[in-house]
């Protein structure tokens, strides 16, 4: 039933993309765990410690994701043996998913042993798939195999230790992991992949990563309001909510209205989609979905506590998530449409402006501020946009 003589891939006709299968959404339910978890770590441990632990946990996270929607991008999840690769790979990321909360504690080694797991035992099936139906893209699984088995090292040892010596291994498997693609996966005696060796189906991709962005909104909004309904109905609290929905459906809007389709339609149309999808979906996407992530927590911060002190990280976070997030978007729309536009950079001006005076606000007004300068930005992109396609209208002959 599994022979390597059966072609796993995905067969690809005309300009038309695959469609993201029913189990590549199964499998990323377990992501939606993992943001919820990511989040509320961060949310516990909200010091400079804390976020430096949740941000590399973060990246992990992040990168066995990525990793697998590549995967999917080649070979055929409507497959059985690529659709029970990736129920596997969620049995493992369960365990991943559960152990991250005490990652730098007791659980260190399941986390490592899972993203081990996950990573090379992932490479090592497509090494097997495509041995003998694509030998250039098995060469280049070659060198990511190697790249993931040497990094995993590290992995498992820092598993192995305790405090500072943890942090610096996983540190240290992270800096090695994401240099990878950067550097071609180079290899002593098998040389580098070049951008152009990776046949990537740019729509899928697109879509893949936009609705990762759709998780995480999904835990934000899922965060907020399970917060809301445990709390008295207050004018504080009420307002509080009211910023913290606005903010998710301005983060939707600022990314979806536009971007993200014209970013797909760049993408497959690229002469080089392998160096597209590397940097603005492999990369720049980390900062759009830490954004977010960001933002829940200081939504919760201002929910629980709305007429509270803004204490640094209070301020850090509810300044912090959207600025991130804006940062991400105009990094994006650079690489895809090849210019950052000037409503994210007046954001992130704006957001600069109300650090100075964040100590003198409670966190509800601070959230109010900052989710203002969401909707702002996100309403001057709707005008623009309207105001372009309205100019299309009237020149067309």
């Amino acid at each position: 039933m599994f022979s390597s003589r059966i072609d796993l891939q995905r067969t690809r006709t005309g300009h038309d993309h695959h469609r993201v299968t029913f189990v590549e959404l199964f499998f990323d339910l377990v992501f939606v765990f993992a943001v919820t978890q990511l989040s509320h770590g961060l949310l516990k441990n909200l010091t400079p410690m804390g976020a430096v632990e949740t941000g590399l946990l973060f990246l992990a996270v992040w990168w066995v994701w990525i990793f697998t929607c590549w995967i999917t991008n080649w070979l055929d999840p409507e497959r059985q043996a690529v659709r029970l690769m990736l129920i596997v790979l969620m049995l493992a990321g369960l365990f991943l998913t559960m152990s991250l909360p005490d990652a730098f504690g007791e659980k260190g080694l399941q986390f490592a042993c899972a993203f081990v797991f996950m990573q090379v035992g992932r490479s090592s099936f497509a090494l097997w798939a495509l041995r003998r139906h694509n030998p250039q893209n098995y060469l280049n699984f070659v060198r990511i195999t190697a790249w993931l088995a040497f990094s995993g090292i590290f992995w498992i040892v820092g598993g192995l230790s305790e405090g500072g010596a943890r942090l610096a291994l996983w540190a240290l498997a992270v800096a090695i992991e994401f240099a990878g693609p950067s550097m071609g996966f180079w290899t002593p005696g098998l040389g580098r992949s070049a951008s152009t060796d990776w046949v990537v189906e740019g729509g899928h991709m697109a879509e893949r990563c936009a609705l990762f962005v759709i998780i995480a909104l999904g835990e934000s909004i899922l965060v907020t309001g399970a917060t809301f309904a445990e709390l008295p109905m207050t004018a504080s609290a009420a307002t509080a909510f009211g910023a913290a929905f606005a903010a998710s459906v301005s983060m939707w809007w600022i990314y979806f209205d536009a971007a993200a389709e014209r970013a797909s339609q760049r993408i497959a149309k690229s002469d080089d989609p392998g160096r597209l999808a590397r940097l603005a979906y492999t990369y720049i996407h980390l900062p759009l979905v830490a954004g977010i992530v960001v933002t829940a927590v200081g939504d919760e911060l201002a929910l629980t506590h709305p007429l509270g002190p803004v204490d640094l990280g209070t301020a850090l976070v509810l300044l912090g998530g959207p600025g991130i997030y804006l940062a991400g978007d105009a990094l994006f729309r650079r690489a895809t449409i090849g210019k950052a536009p000037r409503s994210h950079l007046g954001g992130l001006l704006a957001l600069a402006l109300l650090a100075p005076v964040a100590g003198a606000m409670t966190p509800m007004t601070l959230s109010l501020a900052t989710s203002g300068v969401l909707v702002a930005v996100a309403g001057s992109e709707t005008l623009l946009l309207r105001r372009r396609e309205r100019r299309a209208t009237t020149s067309a002959p």
